[in-house]
């Protein structure tokens, strides 16, 4: 019991780590608990729950998903369903957290070998550059480390003209060209709000109210072919990133996602004061997600 109690103590660093300079790096986030808090809705932040986190990362074979998820599945976590995009060349996987109150996570990875000729060039030469799987060589019971790890680089800063080729053909790529591990995006449970705001629906009334863009791909509202699952997301924040050679562009960051969970048929009798997570539809649907993907892309970002 020690043993896995000091492993939630280790994943509690790493998330903390997560939400702090996600936070710092998209404005958003501050906003939207603000006004939460102004409203009366919460009082404070920390009564959210996080329904899931998102990352983005390549698929090359020293790096994607089968590196990535060695250090949440050390702390507990548990690989769940595999859904494929095909438009957008993308695999992903959630992953079940090891307390009700930790976030489910969502990874994906390019499929690099999908990809042009050309892509798949100036992919690799930034990926190459990781010789060996990190993942192995990092102390996963270090939660600073690990945290460190998540935000540091991989490879060397990547070149305007190599973002921008990218950009053309897969924005997903480009985006972790610039990006790499950072958080993609945090996920607010917005059914255990207050009545008037516990729906998709009512939220996203109170975000616009508040100035927030939406995610209109698939309209602002994506809901899952069983009604049970529907979500909407804010435009990606613009971030004034500096390139190789100190070039500057304004490109797509990170996102906040919202998400409404129903009660699943056979609970539907339970008192909303006693419904726990694993009363409500879980996992995730390829569907919605494909939608919240475009988050970060020119269609949504150049508006």
């Amino acid at each position: 019991m020690e043993a896995k109690s000091d492993k939630l103590a280790t994943l509690d660093i790493v998330l903390d780590g997560l939400m702090r300079r996600y936070k710092e790096r998209v404005p958003d986030v501050g906003t939207i608990l603000n006004a939460m808090v102004s409203t009366g809705m919460i009082n404070h932040a920390d009564e959210i729950e996080n329904d899931h986190i998102a990352f983005r990362t390549m698929g090359v074979p020293q790096l994607g998903v089968q590196s990535f998820e060695k250090i949440f599945l050390h702390y507990g976590y548990e690989k769940r369903d595999h859904y494929f995009f095909e438009g957008k060349k993308l695999d992903a996987w959630w992953y079940s957290p090891p307390r009700e109150s930790d976030p489910r996570i969502f990874v994906s990875e390019l499929r690099v070998n999908d990809l042009s000729k050309e892509a798949q060039r100036i992919i690799r030469s930034y990926t190459d550059e990781v010789t060996s799987d990190p993942a192995d060589s990092l102390v996963l019971d270090n939660g600073l480390e690990v945290d460190a790890f998540l935000h540091k680089p991989l490879w060397r800063t990547p070149t305007v003209s190599d973002y921008q080729a990218l950009l053309k053909e897969s924005e997903y790529a480009a985006w972790v060209i610039y990006n790499r591990y950072y958080l993609n995006h945090f996920t607010i449970s917005v059914h255990n709000l207050p009545e008037g705001y516990n729906t998709v629906a009512d939220f996203n009334t109170f975000l616009e109210k508040n100035g927030i863009r939406l995610n209109t791909s698939g309209g602002k509202i994506k809901e899952s072919p069983d009604g049970g699952l529907l979500q909407s997301s804010t435009v990606a924040e613009m971030i004034d990133a500096e390139f190789a050679g100190g070039e500057k562009l304004s490109i797509s960051g990170s996102y906040v996602e919202f998400a409404e969970r129903k009660v699943l048929p056979h609970f539907k009798n339970i008192p909303q004061q006693e419904l726990h997570r694993r009363h409500r539809r879980d996992g995730f649907e390829a569907g919605n997600a494909d939608k919240i993907f475009e988050s970060t892309y020119t269609t949504q970002t150049g508006k």
